[in-house]
């Protein structure tokens, strides 16, 4: 599914939330080595994991294709600031839910930015007729956890000492899902 580009602006900062296309792969995967520098709250050490160009290009491409994933960004006069993505399973029993990730350059916290991506990602959702997102945090991100829980994300569980940060020091994250139209259930 295509998200139509729709415009932004707080605290004097205008950017823009679109879905990815293939001409962003280069910009994307210059962006998630720089966010994953910037900041412990992600699963990766910068570098781990690196997606170059060309993988960029196929992910989008197969989310574009899918039913059930989410690939957008967020841009800032023609550079990308942030980037967010849900993905489905394309397992019946699942195919519900999505999980919900996101990543904002450090220069661009504090504008709404990381807001704005996961409202559209919950459009989105509501769309498509999705029961469920999901998403976890590192349980010292009380920024987000809060972002999070001003849209209607409740905590779900706890996985205890999940990640070792730079200090040594285990931290636990946090999975929280928001479930659509208070339709819960066992």
């Amino acid at each position: 599914m295509i998200i139509v580009a729709q415009g932004y602006e707080n605290k004097g900062l205008r950017y823009t939330v679109r879905s990815a296309s293939p001409q962003d792969a280069l910009q994307l995967s210059a962006l998630r080595l720089k966010i994953d520098g910037e900041t412990e709250n992600l699963d990766r050490v910068q570098g781990e994991a690196f997606i170059g160009p060309d993988g960029f290009r196929s992910l989008i491409a197969a989310d574009t294709a899918s039913g059930t994933n989410l690939f957008l960004v967020a841009e800032v006069q023609d550079r990308l600031a942030g980037f967010a993505r849900c993905e489905g399973s394309p397992l019946r029993r699942l195919a519900h839910q999505a999980e919900f990730g996101v990543g904002v350059l450090q220069e661009f916290w504090g504008y709404g930015i990381g807001r704005s991506l996961l409202e559209q990602s919950i459009g989105w959702a509501d769309t498509i007729s999705l029961d469920k997102l999901s998403l976890k945090v590192l349980e010292r991100n009380d920024k987000a956890i809060r972002l999070y829980e001003s849209l209607g994300f409740e905590v779900e569980g706890v996985l205890r000492r999940d990640k070792r940060l730079a200090d040594g020091q285990f931290y636990s994250t946090i999975v929280m899902g928001r479930l659509r139209g208070d339709r819960g259930g066992a």
